[in-house]
């Protein structure tokens, strides 16, 4: 079924899109910070609910193992989904945020030690910051910048020169969420693994957009949230390596984790459960499953090419803007589709505020990179970024909203 084209008619498949705002017809261009989700995915949520909903393993009743087989067979299509070897290296979480907290604090953080290194970019996401400073705090490590170039791209050479004995992992985004780098993961992990350092992969951005396989680039860590995939709120994947796996404790305790509890101490649950306290999401896990086939219906090889010629062609369009400023590299096969600007001397809120009134939905601020705004030297931006249900008439529409913004913004200069 895979190469359906990803033409205008993949929008029927997504209820939210027929909706008008401003009386205008929806067009939704922010994609990095969430996707709308198809009818297969919402029916699938309500499908649990009215058919299936019980607590996982631990029941022997129909409705029990009916809900028991949902959850671990999504285990299954995110292992293949992402080309790991089997489903044991899937640990379900809250979102990509909560994954990097459980390495940071289960993993990194009894392994780290005073004057341990940690190496991350400066076009991290605060999700892929904060965690390792917190870990840093508490352990007397050291987070330490991989600069990015004058393109927002990072140069190989650079991270050589940070490499040494101290640096206990590298953690990394695969796709810029502002300037939309597509960074050279696999060839960054094995300079990192030739020095012994273990990787993590923030795929957030990357998961919906370029074709991941954790076996063929050998990561330590894989990250990444189920709405950034067409999926729902409250679930994320984390991927770990069956010998780091071993290498982790559980921060959380409760109920599915462990296999006996006595008065003073308790017994773990193998790998993965030990690391999925408490009551599991269900529903999502089902929302999830059926997100990542609808996106195998068309193959990511082909949604990438789709974003590419999507960013090509509104990049194409913006050219038409003298007084613009866009960041991120230059060429085309550099990027995912994910755009950040300025018009000058204009703050990006007010340039969203005004495509709202279009029906357009574009982010504007920081976009959880303080450290890389201020690179950038800005304190904002605004960003549009592409989906499967995108289309170059809502690039039209958008570059028309932009000369109507700069005309009431700038009429006193025309």
């Amino acid at each position: 079924m895979k190469n359906i084209p990803l033409n205008s008619k993949v929008r029927d498949d997504f209820p939210i899109l027929k909706r008008q705002i401003n009386g205008f017809p929806l067009s939704y261009l922010d994609n990095s910070s969430t996707t709308q989700k198809p009818k297969i995915v919402i029916d699938s949520i309500v499908n649990f609910y009215e058919n299936h909903n019980s607590n996982v393993s631990r029941g022997v009743y129909t409705l029990a193992e009916e809900a028991t087989e949902i959850y671990e067979s999504g285990r299954d299509s995110v292992a293949r989904f992402i080309r790991a070897e089997g489903s044991g290296e899937i640990i379900f979480t809250g979102g990509t945020t909560d994954s990097i907290n459980l390495v940071a604090q289960g993993w990194a953080k009894p392994n780290l030690k005073a004057a341990s290194q940690i190496i991350v970019t400066e076009m991290e996401h605060h999700s892929n910051l904060v965690p390792w400073q917190l870990t840093a705090l508490s352990s007397g490590a050291e987070v330490i910048y991989w600069k990015i170039n004058p393109e927002g791209r990072l140069d190989l050479e650079d991270l050589q020169e940070l490499i040494n004995s101290s640096v206990k992992l590298l953690a990394i985004t695969a796709v810029s969420n502002v300037l939309g780098t597509i960074n050279l993961i696999e060839e960054i992990i094995k300079i990192a693994h030739e020095n012994g350092i273990p990787v993590l992969v923030d795929a957030a951005q990357a998961v919906a957009r370029i074709p991941i396989n954790v076996a063929r680039w050998d990561c330590d860590f894989l990250a990444f949230s189920g709405h950034k995939v067409y999926g729902p709120n409250g679930i994320g994947v984390l991927y770990v390596k069956k010998e780091r796996i071993a290498e982790m404790i559980p921060i959380k305790g409760g109920g599915g984790m462990i296999s006996y509890v006595e008065k003073q101490t308790s017994k773990w649950a193998p790998a993965p459960q030990k690391f999925e306290a408490g009551t599991p999401a269900v529903a999502e896990v089902s929302g999830l499953t059926k997100a990542l086939e609808y996106l195998e219906i068309f193959g990511i090889s082909q949604i990438q090419k789709h974003e590419q010629t999507l960013t090509s062609y509104a990049l194409q369009r913006f050219s038409e803007f003298e007084e613009i400023d866009l960041y991120g590299p230059k060429e085309i096969n550099d990027r995912a589709g994910v755009l950040s600007f300025n018009l000058s001397n204009l703050h990006a809120h007010d340039v969203a505020q005004v495509l709202d009134e279009y029906g357009i939905a574009v982010r504007a601020g920081h976009h959880c990179t303080q450290v890389l705004h201020k690179i950038l030297g800005i304190a904002a931006s605004a960003r549009i970024s592409f989906g499967i249900y995108n289309q170059k008439f809502e690039i039209d529409r958008l570059i028309s909203a932009l000369k109507k913004t700069r005309e009431i913004f700038y009429s006193n200069k025309l």
